[in-house]
């Protein structure tokens, strides 16, 4: 069937092999497309039409990505075939990061985090379109919207009013932040690696426009439990070398003590059953901050 639909794609109908791609929690199929000439490989995404909108704002950002010469997949081809859409880039050799990097010295996960970080700082060129209000005044909403299911929901995290208390004193430090392209999902599981150095960027479909600083939350969150001189690295490659300075570890803990909330409600609406699972998540985090008495991590030397 979907060779079928495949064959009736003009780039690639004279394809010589179509694998499928089962990782990922998107809703897309994806496919790896082995061209004819033996060289060439293609990524296929396969979605639903309702889509379409939103898959063609991230084809057209992607493109902007190449304008800031960011390692990722190059935009191809956007269009729809048998009450599909489809989108083709080129495909990123390589494997996921998240599986590949603990395999790997402890200077070469550092140094694959810096390239990281360097990518991400040429993504936050790109400005949010004029008609997106500020990031102050959409976060503060969201937050206050988790907070009222929070306080009404069941599970309950230890020292809440510490944390509600935290954020309370410096969700002021918002206000004066830029509203820039956020990738949105910045982690090892969007990070492709290839003969144990950074390969390219994937996953834009979850991108948001904001402050640059909520793009870490993922390492406090995911990529330090995975892998910490690569943490290290991405933002000190971000920072280009230098270190940051305290206003980023004050934002970066205010999104991470406003993420406990947003987790708890955002687990028990959409995957219940995991909700043990990332507690501990939260809770590893909570004590790397000794519940915001610090703002710097104990894990970042």
């Amino acid at each position: 069937m979907i060779t079928t639909l495949i064959k009736q794609i003009p780039l690639i109908s004279n394809f010589k092999e179509v694998i499928e791609i089962n990782k990922g929690f998107s809703s897309d199929e994806k496919f790896l497309i082995h061209m004819q000439d033996g060289n060439t490989k293609l990524l296929l995404r396969m979605f639903n039409l309702e889509e379409m909108e939103l898959k063609k704002t991230e084809f057209a950002i992607m493109g902007r990505m190449q304008e800031y010469h960011v390692t990722c997949s190059q935009p191809i081809s956007i269009g729809e075939i048998g009450n599909r859409g489809y989108m083709i880039t080129s495909y990123i050799e390589g494997k996921d990061a998240e599986d590949e990097i603990s395999k790997y010295s402890a200077q070469e996960q550092y140094n694959i985090g810096i390239e990281a970080g360097k990518e991400l700082r040429k993504m936050h060129q790109m400005s949010a379109p004029a008609h997106i209000s500020s990031w102050y005044s959409r976060k503060v909403e969201k937050h206050k919207n988790y907070i009222d299911a929070y306080l009404a929901c069941e599970v309950k995290v230890k020292n809440d009013d510490k944390i509600i208390d935290f954020i309370d004193e410096n969700i002021q430090y918002m206000k004066s932040r830029p509203n820039l392209f956020q990738h949105d999902d910045f982690c090892l599981g969007n990070i492709i690696v290839n003969d144990k150095k950074f390969a390219g960027v994937i996953d834009f479909n979850r991108y948001d426009w904001g402050d640059p600083i909520h793009e870490f939350l993922k390492i406090g969150i995911f990529s330090r439990a995975v892998s910490i001189p690569f943490s290290i690295g991405q933002i000190r490659g971000y920072f280009n070398n230098r270190e940051p300075d305290e206003d980023f570890w004050r934002l970066y803990s205010l999104y991470l003590a406003m993420c406990v909330f947003s987790t708890v409600v955002w687990t028990l609406k959409t995957v219940p059953n995991n909700i043990d699972e990332m507690l501990e998540k939260v809770y590893m985090y909570l004590e790397d901050h000794d519940y915001f008495s610090r703002l710097k991590p104990k894990w970042y030397q």
